[in-house]
């Protein structure tokens, strides 16, 4: 893949395949062909027989590049818990180096590729492998997910640390506003924007409705395209 980034959040629930189509919006506004994934994914539901996640369909809706369900969500799990969990209760283990050739080999189409992880950095994949594993075989920068509520500077400033004793590279930030009723939001912002060492890729409201146009609208994404 040309350009590669894994995007991972504060928590879950957070809005991180929101921003990821956001992201890919942005990447086809450009004139670049995009790829979202999601190779593991946990609260799948059963749909004529097969296991299919919100947040994977999503992905391909709003990418440009057309793909088959099974090459954006190789893993689909169907317990809505820890993906390590999930997986242990369907009687199969969740292979990293598999799952990161995967990535790499449907990537490869396109101009940009964007690989969302489950849960947040730490999220246990299994008994001794964590997202931060697969993001480490996958060899590429992170953007991290912050979503605005109460907690998220304490959370937002411990997955940075994770993400670079890891010796991953974090390529910047989105500022996801979830609770429209959180206390001075501008001034959490402006105090992850001093705590943050990695640019801020923007700052995107609490939406009415959903778009991922009006959510690649708030985002500052021209570094992340260059070549």
């Amino acid at each position: 893949m040309n350009r590669g980034y894994f995007i991972t959040g504060t928590d879950t629930g957070i809005g991180k395949t929101w921003i990821t189509a956001g992201l890919l919006r942005a990447g086809a506004q450009r004139g670049w062909r995009t790829v979202g994934l999601k190779p593991v994914a946990s609260g799948c539901a059963r749909v004529e027989g097969q296991l299919r996640n919100e947040d994977a369909l999503l992905l391909m809706e709003h990418a440009s590049e057309p793909l088959a369900y099974e090459q954006v969500n190789p893993c689909a799990l169907e317990l809505p818990v820890s993906p390590h969990l999930a997986a242990e209760a369907q009687g199969r283990a969740i292979d990293i180096g598999r799952l990161a050739a995967h990535c790499h080999a449907v990537g490869a189409r396109a101009d940009v590729c964007l690989v969302e992880g489950v849960g947040g950095w730490l999220a246990p994949l299994g008994p001794d492998h964590t997202v931060a594993d697969l993001a480490l075989a996958l060899d590429l920068p992170v953007i991290l997910v912050v979503g605005i509520r109460l907690g998220c500077l304490n959370h937002a400033l411990l997955s940075q640390r994770a993400i670079r004793e890891s010796g991953a590279a974090m390529a910047g930030w989105v500022a996801n506003v979830v609770d429209a009723e959180n206390l001075l939001t501008d001034g959490v912002i402006a105090t992850l924007a001093e705590r943050l060492d990695a640019p801020c890729l923007g700052t995107v409201p609490c939406l009415d409705t959903l778009d991922a146009g009006r959510i690649a609208a708030h985002l500052d994404t021209g570094a992340l395209w260059k070549s």
